[in-house]
């Protein structure tokens, strides 16, 4: 294919090309291995590489839960519209002078290579099968000439391989801490000015920190090769002795045998990653770079992805301190682990939220008085610190729902029984002990359906005095999920059940559906009123699977709730919103829809670089972000990490999906792709699939067990459902007659 709309981008038989300049931190080249982060910009004769580590944090400040952060109070408030009493519970206390309100990651600098005046930068090409940097550049006299990067897969550094003539030419390097750019910012919490050295023959500083250990970047030449490490050490001292050790490894090893290992790391990634192929070139690169990034946001040995991962820019604080949301941006990051069958890097996710788990039960105790309770807030750093500051993402519990709703997905995707009875079902025990007690039964009798009093739908109405209501959709779906997943995992275990997981499936409504034929109302009294980033009173069609989109009793409920959310349109959509939306559409048979949605966010949400962002690139398609039609100003550019992950997750589910444990070959694929195929698709139930459409009919559907089970399909060739029984190991293979 040629280049990507709008544009620096270009795909040429698998590589991708940038054509510079790349003028910002957020349109350059990505190299990431889950602890360090890497973006390759520039303009001219200067290259710049900026650097994070994804562990990098400041972590003063955020909200303390104490005995008045409780759902009584909270209850009494809402309903005495006491709008005081609410934020003064909630928002926390005023930092003192000097420290910051909240947690936050943090920006460290970039190094700039000034190649001289008779350069010029033309081209960066990616090759994502060994996640190695080629930069082309030319010179007036000696001609094109190429510049190498890469990052190896383990550790905190990059090694640079330049030209030769660049080893009596002279290049001028220069560092360009965050100091120097936001220092004022920095001062103003708290904060030294960073400290910079030069030993024997490494250069770099060190950023002392208030609270956390110092930081360091350090580099070195050796010949052509170049190495620059992100290091932290107990003191400034350690740190910057760190950085010697990590330089020095690097060039020992030199650029050779650190390109030979990444790419055997790469070998073994892709060697699980399911191969497609389909006729919108636009959706294959953003298949392929997504699941390019997938490795450097989520790495096994790494460190969870948080909103940007370890992309952070070095000219300003993070936007919501690329911190974790558990309400649909945590999700979406590792929508592509599951189909994607990369199940290995949802682990550090759920190890760092088992660590939090005496916090997580602390955090129950206040809100409810009960003591096997679990509540995760919907906004936290890597210590389960709440941000504090909305009423309405503190106690939207549907996080920890959701979080749990995860944890029994890998079980149900990996077969791994150990895991269920160790991590995940004691998890959705404590997730569903606090939705337990938030219920009640409507009449005082204890009779009569059940109900939730008190709830919210994620971020609608942000944190104003109505941003809440009886029966949130969003949190009946999480319920009802959890519940039947209990029940599920109840049998795997031969564990007794709690009476009140069936009596929620029987009592508990799945959605808050008003009038007659009926739709889906946010909670009681109010319907989708306008545009909104959160699609979560459609929740239960999906993530959580609860609601029958084929059962005649919600099939016309569904639908209309599907065309007011239509009618209501993109206006305030985020770009994360637009993969949610694919795939809702892949799942009641918008194919077209879904295709559509994620070409338009491509086009809309991604910058020439290919950027991923929150807000818009240009106006005109909504007014979240929304900037002057002349002269946008493009340097606060939001990127995150959610929108890019979970268009591949919609690729997938466009391809293969289940509904009610039906699996769906190409039900989401648009019947003008009539040449389509994939290979190794991971589903529910530990099953590896493979399909080809050819000529427009499905040609074969194959299965593969791990595990031994029931195989449901939807009859690609006919109505109905053919059941496949395979064994551990097994596979059956159906072909058109």
């Amino acid at each position: 294919m040629g280049t990507l709309h709008g544009s620096s981008v270009s795909v040429d038989e698998g590589l991708f090309r940038w054509a510079f300049p790349l003028p910002r931190t957020h349109t350059g080249i990505l190299q990431g291995n889950g602890l360090l982060g890497a973006m390759i910009w520039g303009e001219g004769q200067t290259l710049r590489l900026t650097l994070n580590r994804a562990d990098l944090w400041d972590h003063r400040g955020g909200l303390a839960w104490t005995e008045k952060v409780n759902y009584a109070a909270l209850r009494a408030s809402l309903e005495a519209s006491d709008e005081a009493d609410l934020r003064e519970r909630f928002e926390g206390e005023k930092p003192p002078p000097g420290e910051p309100r909240r947690p936050s990651r943090l920006p460290l600098g970039r190094l700039e290579f000034d190649l001289g005046p008779m350069t010029q930068l033309t081209s960066g090409t990616l090759n994502p099968s060994t996640g190695e940097v080629v930069i082309e550049i030319h010179h007036e006299t000696a001609g094109r000439e190429h510049i190498q990067v890469q990052m190896p897969m383990q550790g905190a550094g990059v090694i640079i391989r330049f030209p030769d003539r660049r080893v009596t030419e002279p290049m001028v390097v220069r560092a360009v801490t965050s100091w120097d750019l936001i220092g004022e910012q920095f001062g103003e919490i708290g904060f030294e000015p960073p400290v910079h050295f030069e030993t024997g023959r490494m250069t770099g500083w060190v950023q002392p920190m208030p609270a956390d250990p110092p930081v360091a970047v350090g580099w070195a030449r050796q010949g052509q090769e170049f190495a620059v490490v992100v290091a932290k050490g107990g003191t400034v001292e350690d740190a910057k002795e760190s950085a010697g050790r990590d330089v020095a490894d690097l060039l020992d090893n030199g650029y050779e045998r650190i390109r030979a290992s990444a790419s055997a790391w790469w070998d073994a990634y892709w060697a699980d990653v399911p191969t497609i192929n389909i006729p919108n070139p636009t959706l294959m690169f953003l298949y392929r770079y997504g699941m390019y990034k997938f490795a450097g946001l989520t790495h096994p040995e790494g460190v969870p992805g948080t909103l940007q991962g370890p992309w952070v820019e070095e000219h300003r604080f993070p936007p919501w301190s690329s911190d974790y949301h558990f309400n649909i941006n945590v999700q979406e990051c590792y929508w592509p682990a599951y189909r994607g069958n990369r199940l290995r890097h949802l682990l550090p996710l759920f190890d760092m939220i088992h660590s939090w788990t005496e916090s997580l039960q602390e955090n129950a105790r206040l809100f409810l008085g009960i003591e096997d309770g679990l509540m995760l807030p919907h906004s936290v750093d890597d210590r389960c610190t709440c941000m504090g500051g909305f009423w309405s993402g503190a106690v939207d519990h549907g996080c920890t729902a959701w979080v749990a709703h995860m944890m029994y997905q890998y079980y149900t995707y990996s077969g791994n029984l150990e895991f269920l009875r160790e991590k995940a079902y004691p998890f959705m025990v404590g997730a569903m002990r606090v939705h337990e007690e938030m219920l009640e039964r409507e009449s005082a009798d204890g009779e009569g359906q059940l109900g939730l009093p008190v709830s919210v739908s994620p971020e609608y109405r942000g944190s104003r005095l109505d941003a809440w209501g009886k029966n949130a959709s969003f949190q009946l779906a999480c319920i009802h999920a959890l519940a039947e997943s209990l029940l599920e995992a109840s049998v795997a275990l031969n564990e007794v059940p709690r009476p009140i997981w069936r009596e929620i499936l029987r009592d508990l409504p799945k959605a808050c559906v008003v009038g007659d034929p009926g739709e889906i109302y946010l909670w009681e009294g109010t319907p989708l009123e306008e545009s909104h980033r959160h699609h979560s009173h459609l929740a239960g069609i999906y993530p959580f699977d609860v609601i029958d989109i084929d059962d005649p009793e919600w099939e016309p409920v569904v639908r209309r709730s599907i065309d007011r959310w239509i009618k209501q349109g993109m206006g305030m959509w985020s770009g994360w919103c637009m993969p949610w939306a694919s795939i809702l559409h892949t799942m009641v048979g918008h194919a077209e829809t879904a295709e559509l949605l994620l070409e338009l966010w491509q086009r809309v949400f991604t910058n020439e670089g290919q950027g991923t962002l929150h807000d818009a690139n240009f106006p005109g398609i909504t007014l979240i972000g929304s900037r002057p039609m002349t002269h946008p100003d493009r340097a606060d550019e939001k990127m995150q990490m959610d929108a890019g992950m979970g268009a591949v997750g919609a690729i997938l589910e466009m391809l293969l999906h289940s509904r009610r444990g039906v699996h769906y070959v190409f039900a989401g694929a648009p019947a003008h792709w009539r040449d389509v195929s994939f290979e190794g698709i991971r589903a529910a139930g530990a099953f590896l699939v493979d399909a080809a459409r050819s000529a427009g009919e499905v040609a074969f559907v194959r299965v593969y067990s791990e595990v031994g089970g029931l195989f449901r399909l939807a009859d690609p060739w006919a109505d109905g459902v053919i059941e496949i029984r395979l064994s551990p190991g097994g596979t059956r293979t159906l072909a058109r007659s």
